[in-house]
């Protein structure tokens, strides 16, 4: 039985364990009641481990943020998205022990977050099938994994996320026609948008891939271009066409400029107003950086490209993802054979 007390003239409170018909007892090193009780209860689980054999687990009375903190010490590059969905979650879970948090913590978090979304002003008086709750679901996401990895330093040996299901989002596919794609490109203001804009429209990057994509990673020779330090931690390779050849080429290039896309040889943080811009004067409405992904990834598998090698070029790690892109494949698949056989 785990019980705490205070001496006398001491601020921190003390453990009194009896198990197994032995006493202990010792400082919890904490003025917090809650805490030392915490403590406590976590020494005698510890023993009980031990007795039968069971690995201790570490740091189980350490709270959220502490973890937290080291978790994102080890990621590489922890992106802007990481950190904000974490604003959402930091405030709710920060202060409690690590180990007190369960399933039904993670569930009440993920309907309240809910419920806010869905009061929102641009969301009131709609139906819950018409609010994007992806933003929810990537916010689980990365307390999935970061409770993975805190099972995988012992820390924990459960992952309260787990069983948790993913809310019902809708899926942003816009795409464009060969002609808006033309016009966006002539809507920049400035060579440097357009050849971002083409870039990303050519390859399927992402924003931080072709922002920090660096001049040693382009071999035009072989026809090549290697995609490093990405979102999912691995590179990838990506073919240069002759209309990305021909961009690549003429691209000012200096020996002193480390980065292909840059500002008199400054790293570019972001391109957003110019792009906002380039939308404006091609007439194209609710139109983001991220969507010329998915007009690379259409015009792949529409061109009679695998859901597998288009997965491949966008960098997918799992083939759900690039399944999104499944329903213009019937159409592909009808077309080549027509064009055999005959309509």
């Amino acid at each position: 039985m785990a019980s705490i007390y205070r001496p006398k003239n001491s601020k921190n409170w003390y453990y009194s364990i009896t198990y197994q018909g032995k006493h202990y007892q010792g400082s919890t090193k904490t003025s917090d009641k809650q805490s030392a009780k915490l403590i406590a209860e976590a020494k005698q689980t510890d023993m009980a481990r031990e007795e039968h054999r069971i690995p201790v687990l570490k740091k189980s009375i350490a709270n959220f943020a502490i973890l937290w903190q080291e978790y994102l010490k080890t990621q590489i590059n922890p992106d802007v998205r990481k950190r904000t969905a974490a604003n959402h979650f930091l405030p709710v879970f920060g202060n409690k022990a690590f180990n007190n948090i369960a399933t039904p913590d993670i569930k009440n978090y993920q309907f309240e977050r809910m419920r806010e979304i869905m009061g929102l002003a641009k969301n009131k008086g709609k139906k819950e099938s018409e609010i994007n709750l992806r933003s929810i679901n990537y916010e689980i996401a990365i307390m999935r994994n970061f409770f993975n990895y805190c099972i995988e330093k012992k820390y924990t040996d459960k992952n309260p996320c787990a069983g948790v299901k993913k809310l019902n989002e809708l899926s942003r596919l816009k795409t464009l026609s060969d002609e808006d794609m033309q016009k966006l490109i002539a809507g920049a203001t400035n060579k440097l948008t357009r050849d971002i804009i083409t870039f990303l429209i050519y390859t399927g990057c992402r924003k931080g891939e072709v922002l920090n994509l660096k001049w040693d990673d382009v071999d035009l020779q072989n026809g090549v271009i290697a995609i490093k330090a990405t979102k999912t931690k691995h590179d990838r390779y990506i073919p240069v066409s002759r209309p990305l050849k021909d961009l690549l080429s003429g691209i000012e290039r200096e020996d002193d400029y480390l980065y292909v896309f840059n500002n008199s040889g400054r790293k570019i943080v972001d391109f957003k107003h110019s792009f906002k811009t380039a939308c404006r004067n091609a007439g194209l409405k609710d139109l983001r950086i991220h969507d010329l992904r998915h007009v690379f990834a259409s015009k792949m598998v529409m061109g009679g490209t695998s859901l597998y090698i288009t997965g491949e070029l966008l960098g997918h790690r799992t083939t759900q993802m690039t399944k999104r892109y499944s329903h213009l494949v019937p159409d592909t698949l009808r077309k080549a054979v027509n064009d055999v056989w005959g309509k």
